[in-house]
């Protein structure tokens, strides 16, 4: 059974959805969650499903203290479910299986500063026709790495960024953990 380590700042539906697929899996198990934010409900939830939580300040991200708690959990693969820091080189030299989900069709809509509301708004202030997700592997640069899988979503009756959130979060939560288990036989 292949062990999967998440990274997550913030809410943590995605990366509780992730859990709880996996959590009658015979092909993989979550094995630890890091977060870099102490207060996130992701903590909690992790918790309340018995997963380890490593919480580290963001100053320990490029030290080795993340590493060190990787190298202790032995993760076959790192998922990114709302993960708001760039994720270190060094860290991808010794684990190199790291995916992420980014809330829009990359290339559009990606880089620094671009998650969230921030590109949701983006995408409503341009009046885009569509949005999506794109799961892709992660590399040195921001939302640059090999695209594993997109899915694309109507938004020409939304109105707002939160409207185009809830479709956006609702093929995040049908197609990502779907795609995390497609990945496991090739790692």
């Amino acid at each position: 059974m292949k062990k999967i380590a998440i990274f997550a700042s913030g809410n943590g539906s995605n990366a509780e959805n992730i859990i709880q697929y996996f959590k009658n899996s015979n092909q993989g198990t979550v094995v630890a969650v890091f977060s870099n934010n102490s207060n996130a409900k992701v903590v909690e939830k992790a918790k309340n499903h018995q997963i380890p939580v490593v919480v580290f300040p963001k100053s320990e991200l490029n030290a080795g203290f993340v590493l060190h708690e990787l190298h202790r959990f032995q993760p076959d693969l790192i998922v990114l479910a709302g993960f708001l820091l760039k994720f270190p080189e060094f860290i991808l030299k010794e684990y190199p299986k790291v995916i992420n989900i980014h809330p829009a069709l990359l290339p559009k809509y990606g880089g620094k500063g671009m998650y969230g509301n921030h590109v949701h708004q983006a995408v409503l202030e341009n009046k885009e026709k569509e949005t999506g997700i794109t799961i892709h592997y992660v590399n040195e640069h921001y939302d640059e790495g090999e695209f594993i899988f997109q899915k694309a979503v109507n938004i020409e009756d939304c109105k707002s960024p939160e409207e185009i959130a809830q479709k956006v979060h609702e093929l995040e939560q049908r197609y990502f953990p779907e795609i995390i288990e497609k990945l496991i036989p090739n790692i």
